[in-house]
């Protein structure tokens, strides 16, 4: 089970090259508990003038509402072009807070993707679909977790559903409807539909994990028909989205899965390029180390101050 993040002392701040060293990686975990209010002005801004190059309108939910307090529960990936120092792209999750049987967890809501469209076809896909997922994974100590996406996109539903654990909505053979499933995701509706654009006026089919009429809560700009939904090689994906949502109404599917080791095996064989492996299994060590072998190694040195866990006693 994910312990909330929030507990945690340290929270991830990483910045890598990626790309050819043409694009600078940044990924901040919860950056509105630990970066100056100037600096999470910036952020936000950053991340809607990237929206602003799609051409579409403002998106005026969530952490693009331009309210700071929403970047205490982000966990932002960042994508900015070297030559230019622009951010080009971004990956914008949260963590909900939730509960099951009675302890607290948070739901990772994969959240806004968003790609400068001059930007797109330069193979960050794989930074952007799922590296700060599993970053997170191995910094809770490879402990499962749950994660949340909402969307009608076929595409996006089938990355979703191949690349987690037990999804629900997905295809038979990716998951069932269980306990947990229907219990979080009433606690979504309830209580964090802001966090994906949803209006109050949205309901929710608790059997086929279908929200109708999604789309008035901030997110109207991102309905789309079907003609134009990005469709998933497998046509499976397709099929259930047409055969489930209403695309005129503006329905999307609420889906729950798990990250835990065989997802992020999947993600490392089938999602992440050969020549990313290094880089990402790197960054994958560095934040293994920083959240498990260096308290360990700061536990066997007692005549050591460690904060708020181990103060330092004066001499006599």
């Amino acid at each position: 089970m994910l312990t909330p993040l929030a507990t945690r002392a340290t929270h991830i701040s990483l910045e890598f090259l990626a790309g050819h060293n043409q694009f600078r990686v940044r990924i901040l975990e919860r950056p509105g508990l630990w970066t100056s209010l100037n600096e999470q002005r910036r952020l936000i801004a950053e991340m809607r003038r990237v929206v602003a190059s799609l051409g579409i309108g403002e998106l005026p939910y969530g952490l693009l509402a331009g309210d700071p307090p929403q970047l205490d529960r982000a966990i932002l990936t960042l994508i900015e072009d070297r030559e230019t120092g622009t951010t080009i792209a971004f990956n914008a999750m949260q963590a909900l807070e939730c509960s099951l049987r009675e302890a607290p967890l948070d739901v990772i809501h994969i959240g806004l993707t968003v790609v400068d469209p001059r930007f797109r076809e330069r193979g960050l896909s794989w930074i952007l679909s799922g590296f700060t997922t599993f970053l997170l994974f191995v910094k809770n100590g490879f402990q499962p977790y749950w994660i949340s996406n909402v969307s009608q996109v076929p595409s996006a539903i089938g990355m979703i559903s191949e690349g987690a654990s037990h999804v629900y909505p997905g295809l038979p053979d990716s998951g069932r409807r269980t306990f947990e499933h229907v219990v979080l995701a009433r606690q979504l509706m309830l209580q964090h539909r802001s966090a994906f654009g949803v209006g109050p006026e949205a309901e929710f089919d608790a059997d086929r994990f279908v929200i109708r009429n999604a789309y008035t809560g901030g997110s109207d700009h991102l309905k789309k028909r079907w003609e134009d939904a990005p469709r998933h090689r497998d046509e499976r994906y397709n099929a259930l989205c047409l055969r489930e949502l209403d695309y005129e109404r503006g329905d999307d599917f609420l889906q729950l899965g798990q990250v835990n080791l065989f997802s992020l095996w999947r993600y490392v064989a089938h999602f992440l390029p050969r020549e990313a492996w290094a880089l990402a299994l790197l960054r994958f060590g560095f934040v293994l180390a920083d959240s498990a072998a260096l308290p360990v190694l700061q536990w066997l040195r007692p005549h050591h101050a460690m904060g708020d866990l181990r103060a330092r006693r004066p001499r006599a």
